[in-house]
């Protein structure tokens, strides 16, 4: 067997035991609303989409939303280039940038 074929095969089978896994890390956030829903559900948001069913979070989705992230810092640098007055005025090939 070619070792190409064996490992894709292997990642193939890995990834099909890993996809269960990930779906039961779905976050559900309760959502603070109207209920609409049949007895025993109350109204969630997964991914941002709001159905009915039962949270596994215990803060909404907007709330989870707002938490504040590290920002960014942002460094800008500026390149001093000084002009260049070597060559005579009309040479060609001579610029003044």
């Amino acid at each position: 067997m070619r070792i190409k074929t064996v490992l894709t095969a292997g990642f193939g089978l890995m990834m099909m035991g890993a996809v269960p896994a990930m779906a039961m890390d779905a976050k559900i956030y309760p959502y603070h609303g109207k209920n609409f829903c049949p007895a025993g559900l109350q109204p969630v948001t997964i991914s941002g989409v709001v159905c009915c069913g039962v949270p596994n979070q215990q803060i909404s989705y907007k709330h989870a939303l707002a938490t504040p992230a590290p920002r960014k810092k942002v460094v800008r640098h500026t390149h001093y280039k000084p002009k260049q007055t070597s060559c005579r005025v009309g040479t060609k090939g001579c610029t003044y940038d």
